[in-house]
């Protein structure tokens, strides 16, 4: 043990607590070549790797310096290194790290009652991730079924091309089948539907369906955000049938959208809600949104996990919700959509590479045209070798999740090198 970490826990146990900053520590050195030899290959990242980050900026092991609109894939919704997050971390950091669900926590509380006040839920369900979230919403879904009306109640309708997570039972309600083949008999009771078709969703639900599941803006579906009269038509399906209307917000949440939820922009209000991403700003942080009727299903034991609700993490989702539940910043989002848009549309316009610029808010799509199709990876290389960091939603689209809070002259840098990234590739 070095003489610094000796030095700390003397402290320690002498029951000290201990607030200095560390002081820097040398590790073994890494790099890219190393993913390959160690980590399981699900993952193909990039060839390089990210050390450093403010705002939206981010520096490479070689000091190469990137405009970030790929925002950790809409979770770093306040940039890298926000003070108000950095400082909430560092305060709880000091105080107290985790207890697990044998006690709760303030951090925990003062962001279950923030949640609540901002939201319809008048119950919250903290995890860790986006994938958890949705597992305990369906679960919750077809446990009030159960008790309500019989074993008989139990078949969830989803949409196609929708994402909800990588669980077992997650990749089953997802949509999308190369997610889900492979790892044998799948979860029955579940159909899918093509998204934003009214008249196949009323073909679909009937008395034994117990919950329907939508994005209110299908996220890695190609940010296709849901039509009014679609989303108006599943609650009144939902409403007809004794069934829950869930709204996986994974996505879409915390200010994405220009709302606080997506929900709110469209004014339809469903029975369960899941939030991740943006909701932990960088730190692991999920929650299900429910209210109190529908909760009582979940009894003392019927569901739950050893990391849900953990301290650090509500402390830093609570600095997220009181940043970004602001009328500056929710107005900001909704102007800074305007001027990606109108910037994206030219470009596409000009260089005949996009049919259609989509999305709310800060969750923007770009569907590559014809000529294009299938070509999303190379304008992600070539936005690399622009120093930009991007996303794609499938082969065929484009995907922008920057920061709420990023600056106007990153949006203008940014942008410039994506133009230059499609002018190279059009050349």
């Amino acid at each position: 043990m070095s003489p610094y970490n000796l030095s700390i826990a003397r402290q320690f146990q002498a029951g000290v607590p201990h607030q200095e900053t560390p002081m820097s520590v040398e590790h073994a050195a890494v790099q890219r070549a190393d993913f390959d030899q160690v980590m399981v290959p699900n993952y193909a990242p990039a060839g390089f790797i990210p050390v450093r980050g403010a705002g939206s900026r981010v520096w490479d092991q070689a000091g190469r310096e990137l405009v970030d609109f790929s925002g950790g894939i809409a979770v770093n919704v306040l940039g890298h290194c926000h003070p108000a997050l950095v400082g909430a971390l560092t305060e709880q950091a000091n105080n107290l790290w985790h207890v697990s669900n044998v006690f709760t926590n303030e951090p925990t509380l003062r962001l279950a009652k923030k949640l609540v006040d901002a939201t319809f839920a008048e119950r919250v369900f903290f995890c860790n991730s986006g994938a958890e979230a949705n597992e305990a919403a369906f679960k919750l879904a077809r446990r009030v079924a159960h008790d309500q009306y019989g074993p008989e109640k139990y078949e969830i309708i989803a949409a196609l091309n929708s994402f909800h997570g990588r669980t077992l039972f997650t990749v089953s309600v997802g949509g999308q089948p190369k997610y889900s083949d492979g790892f044998g008999p799948k979860i029955t009771g579940i159909s899918h539907v093509p998204y934003n078709d009214l008249d196949a969703l009323k073909a679909a639900v009937t008395d034994k369906t117990c919950a329907v599941v939508l994005e209110p803006i299908q996220g890695e579906g190609g940010v296709l955000p849901g039509q009014l009269e679609y989303l108006q038509g599943a609650r009144k399906l939902c409403d007809e049938h004794n069934a829950l209307l869930v709204f996986d917000e994974v996505q879409s949440g915390m200010g994405r959208s220009g709302h606080l939820f997506a929900y709110m922009h469209y004014g339809v209000t469903p029975d369960i809600l899941s939030s991740a991403k943006s909701i932990g700003g960088g730190f692991p942080l999920a929650a299900m949104l429910t209210t109190e009727k529908l909760a009582k299903h979940f009894a003392v034991g019927v569901h739950g996990t050893t990391y849900g609700g953990n301290p650090l993490a509500c402390a830093v989702g609570e600095a997220v919700i009181d940043v970004v539940n602001t009328p500056e910043v929710l107005a900001g989002v909704q102007r800074k959509h305007q001027q990606f848009k109108t910037r994206l549309e030219s470009i596409g316009q000009q260089y005949g590479v996009f049919s259609e610029v989509r999305g709310l808010g800060l969750l923007i799509g770009c569907v590559l045209s014809d000529a294009w199709k299938g070509k999303a990876k190379d304008i992600f290389n070539a936005a690399e070798a622009q120093d930009l960091m991007i996303l794609q939603a499938g082969p065929d689209v484009i995907r922008f999740a920057p920061s709420l809070v990023i600056e106007d002259a990153d949006i203008e840098e940014g942008l410039n090198r994506f133009e230059r990234a499609i002018a190279k590739l059009t050349s």
